[in-house]
């Protein structure tokens, strides 16, 4: 009896079933939205925050200051318009690359763009061969030396803008937080395990920069003819590398000779730079510029004199009176590492005003491009004399005396 019960129950749940089974149900998309559960962490979170504290910087009062105000109060050579390093540690790739396109209009008389992306992806490689036979005692970050561009460029040659941004599809902005930081990491944990296989580590750091930069071009076309990167630098940028010399002035170093600056982005230890006195130094860039040369120039760019907000860069009487600022406040600082070699810059023009000499400055960095004229700085004579380090320079803007010397 239980059984044929049971038996009769199972056969009223299929029936029952099966009289719901053509009512099928819908699913759509909808927006999430925000329920309690999102006041109590807003709540969560602001119970367990510090509070904010406004965080001000100290800063020069520019107001009322007779300063530089646009591109045509100065004279400059010609130079492409400024572009944006992003975010990126690269500026040594952007600035001198700029520096070498003005360099091939000024000898060449044409106009190109040069990736700067692509110079950046082969000095990653170089990087990455020093760090294994350094057994990881070689730096690797994204800075570098303004001399590192003309020593990839013999190597792999260069390639048109156009050929090669480095920007992934739908990209406007460079950036390689996650590039350096995988790359970094890989690399690590290579020297954690002592693994030490130089062509595995190269070809991996390669795959993590084809992936975030695009694989670089073995071949390009320029006005209908094909060819090599190193074709393109021979034959388009046509520029002789030795015809370009690095120029540095600090005391750790003997002067008259050449010497490595000690900075982490010299980490391949370069001995190319002529170390000479300040007065020489800044004699020999004011000349050059007022005869139509341009400059790679590198070194410091946070102090309070500096401001994007006015596009200035000065150094203020309470940090040192200009007469007072000579080769031992400059070694001062650069020892005690307020100076640092923290940013590349193309020194383009130059004027004079109020009997101070100020310099055009093109920057790739952000806050060049905060007001107009966009991509640009101006440099009082004294910010360069107490901060900028070395700079890049053709040897025919060198004077007799100091060509016999660096012989």
């Amino acid at each position: 009896m239980k059984k044929i019960y049971c038996l009769f129950l199972a056969g009223m749940l299929i029936a029952s079933i099966s009289s719901f089974a053509q009512e099928k149900n819908k699913a759509v998309f909808v927006e999430p939205k925000d329920g309690f559960f999102n006041e109590i962490s807003k709540e969560a979170d602001r119970f367990a925050s510090k509070p904010k504290q406004d965080a001000k910087n100290f800063k020069v009062d520019f107001t009322g200051m007779d300063l530089p105000k646009s591109l045509s109060e100065f004279t400059y050579a010609w130079h492409n318009e400024p572009v944006s390093q992003g975010l990126t540690g690269t500026c040594w790739s952007f600035s001198t690359t700029s520096y070498f396109e003005t360099e091939v209009y000024r000898i060449n008389n044409r106009k190109i763009k040069i990736s700067p992306i692509y110079t950046v992806y082969w000095e990653y490689v170089e990087k990455a061969k020093r760090f294994v036979r350094e057994r990881g005692n070689s730096n690797f970050a994204e800075g570098s030396e303004a001399n590192a561009v003309l020593r990839i460029m013999k190597e792999y040659g260069a390639v048109p803008l156009s050929d090669y941004t480095g920007l992934r599809q739908g990209q406007t902005f460079h950036d390689h937080r996650k590039l350096i930081e995988e790359m970094s990491a890989y690399l690590q944990g290579i020297k954690t395990a002592n693994n030490w296989n130089e062509e595995e580590v190269v070809s991996t750091i390669k795959s993590i920069l084809n992936f975030y930069l695009g694989v670089p071009p073995l071949k390009i076309n320029v006005d209908g003819d094909e060819m090599t990167p190193k074709e393109y630098f021979k034959n388009v940028v046509a520029l002789n590398p030795d015809d370009y010399v690095e120029i540095l002035s600090y005391m750790q170093q003997p002067y008259n000779q050449y010497v490595e600056y000690e900075v982490p982005d010299n980490w391949w230890k370069s001995k190319e730079y002529f170390n000479i006195p300040l007065d020489e130094f800044m004699t020999i860039l004011k000349d050059a510029v007022k005869k139509g040369y341009t400059v790679s120039i590198g070194g410091d760019v946070s102090e309070p004199g500096i401001d994007s907000w006015n596009k200035v860069a000065m150094i203020p009487t309470f940090d040192i009176p200009s007469q007072y600022i000579d080769e031992y406040a400059r070694q001062f600082r650069f020892t005690n590492q307020t100076t640092t070699d923290d940013h590349g810059l193309h020194l383009v023009g130059m004027m004079t005003k109020n009997g101070k000499d100020w310099y055009l400055i093109k920057d790739s960095g952000a806050g060049s491009k905060n007001v107009d004229p966009k991509g640009y700085y101006f440099y009082n004579d004294d910010f360069v004399k107490l901060k900028m380090m070395n700079y890049t320079i053709h040897k025919d803007a060198l004077p007799q005396s100091l060509k016999d010397r660096m012989k």
